[in-house]
C-alpha cells in the first residue's frame, strides 16, 4: 500500500452488537404511544372548537373548512402566525399550563381583526422535550378556550417530541390563524383623518410581550419568586400575575366594524404603543394618546421601580394596560364605545388623530 492510499481496515465501523435489545424510537426518546395517548385526550377540546364549516373530524392529515364564499362578495384571506415567547418559561416555572394557549390564540387572531378580518381557522404546533400526555393536553385545553372564546375552528396541529433539542418539560407553543375581510373593507389606516377618536381596550395583564424584561426584573434584579405577592398589597401571587390570560378582542372589534365607520386597529404588542399604533398611520397624521384616560396596571410601576426602568424603555416593550386602540370617525364615537363596553371591555377614549408626520405621541 502507497502512503497517498488510505488505511480502509481503520475505517471501518463496529457492526451492531449481537446481544441484547435492538435500537426503538422510544429508546431514542421518542414515545408513540404517548403520541397516541395525547391525541385521544384531546379530540373533545378540539371538537368543542368546530364551527358548522368544519368537515371531518380530528387526526386527518389536514384540516378542512368549507369556506362560504357566498357570505362575501369579494373575500379575502389574511394570515396570521405567532408564538407565546418567553411567558412559556414562566408557565414552566410554575408547572401551569392550561391559559397559555389563550394567550397563543390572542396573539394571533387580535393581529388578523386589525385588517378588518373575522378569524375563521386555527392551527397550533407543540413542540416538547418528552411527551407527556397531561401536558399536551393542558396546553390543548389552553388554545381550545382561546378558540371558542374568538370565534374560530382549531381544525388542526402537530405535536412533535424532540428529545436531545429540549429538556424534559420545556415546550414551545406557535400558532397560525386564518380570517377573511371584505376586500373593500380591509383595514388600513389610509383613511385617518384629524379629529378620529382613538378608542383603548384596556388589558390587565402583561399579555404576552416583555417578558424577557419582566423575568429579568423580578428574578436577577430583585430576586422575587413566583410564590411572591405580585405588588406590594396585592392579594394574588406573581405566578398568577404573569400568567394572567390575554384579553382576547377579535370578536369585539368584529361586532365593531359591522356598527360604525373602523378606519385603523392596532394590536399593542412588542414595541408598544408608539410602535404599534404608528403602524397603522399615514405619513400625514399623528396620534396623541393621553396616558392619563386609562388605568395602568400596577404591575407596571412595580417593573419599572423595581428594575429603574426609564419610561420611554417602559413606553417601547410594554403596553402599559391597552391591548388594543381603534380608530374611528368622530360621529361614531359613542357608537363605538357603545358597542366595545357591551362586548364586555372597558372600553375608553385616549386620544385622537391630527395632522403630522406619521408619530405616535404619548403624552402624560
Amino acid at each position: 500500500m502507497s502512503e497517498a492510499e488510505p488505511d480502509r481496515q481503520g475505517l471501518e465501523q463496529p457492526g451492531p452488537p449481537q446481544d441484547g435489545p435492538g435500537a426503538t424510537y422510544a429508546r431514542a426518546g421518542v414515545d408513540l404511544a404517548a403520541a397516541e395517548q395525547a391525541l385521544d385526550r384531546i379530540r373533545g377540546k378540539v371538537r368543542s372548537t368546530f364551527r358548522p364549516e368544519v368537515i371531518g373530524d380530528v387526526g386527518g392529515f389536514g384540516g378542512l373548512f368549507a369556506f362560504d364564499k357566498d357570505r362575501y362578495r369579494h373575500p379575502v384571506l389574511v394570515g396570521s402566525t405567532d408564538g407565546v415567547g418567553t411567558k412559556a418559561l414562566i408557565a414552566q416555572a410554575a408547572g401551569r399550563f392550561t391559559t397559555i394557549g389563550i394567550d397563543l390564540v390572542a396573539m394571533c387572531v387580535d393581529d388578523l381583526v386589525c385588517h378588518g378580518a373575522e378569524p375563521l381557522i386555527f392551527l397550533d404546533y407543540i413542540a416538547v422535550g418528552r411527551l407527556d400526555p397531561g401536558h399536551v393536553e393542558d396546553l390543548v385545553e389552553g388554545v381550545a378556550e382561546g378558540c371558542r372564546q374568538a370565534g374560530c375552528a382549531l381544525i388542526g396541529g402537530e405535536m412533535a417530541e424532540h428529545p436531545g433539542a429540549m429538556e424534559p418539560g420545556q415546550f414551545d407553543l406557535v400558532g397560525f390563524a386564518v380570517g377573511v375581510a371584505e376586500r373593500d373593507r380591509v383595514v388600513t389606516g389610509a383613511g385617518l383623518e384629524p379629529g378620529d377618536v382613538l378608542i383603548g381596550l384596556p388589558s390587565p395583564g402583561l399579555r404576552s410581550n416583555g417578558y424577557s424584561l419582566a423575568r429579568h426584573v423580578f428574578f436577577d434584579v430583585a430576586g422575587r419568586s413566583l410564590d411572591d405577592p405580585s405588588y406590594p398589597g396585592a392579594h394574588h401571587s406573581l405566578a398568577d400575575e404573569l400568567l394572567m390570560p390575554s384579553r382576547i378582542y377579535a370578536p369585539a372589534v368584529t361586532a365593531l366594524l359591522k356598527s360604525v365607520d373602523v378606519r385603523a386597529v392596532a394590536h399593542i404588542t412588542g414595541g408598544g404603543i408608539p410602535a404599534k399604533l404608528g403602524r397603522v398611520l399615514p405619513g400625514n397624521r399623528d396620534a396623541v394618546v393621553s396616558s392619563a384616560t386609562w388605568e395602568r396596571p400596577p404591575v407596571f410601576d412595580e417593573i419599572q421601580h423595581l428594575g429603574n426602568v426609564a419610561p420611554d424603555e417602559m413606553a417601547r416593550v410594554f403596553n402599559l394596560g391597552l391591548g388594543m386602540i381603534v380608530a374611528v370617525g368622530s360621529e361614531g364615537a359613542f357608537r363605538a364605545l357603545d358597542v366595545l363596553r357591551q362586548c364586555g371591555h372597558r372600553a375608553v377614549r385616549v386620544g385622537e388623530i391630527v395632522a403630522g408626520s406619521g408619530q405616535v405621541l404619548l403624552e402624560p
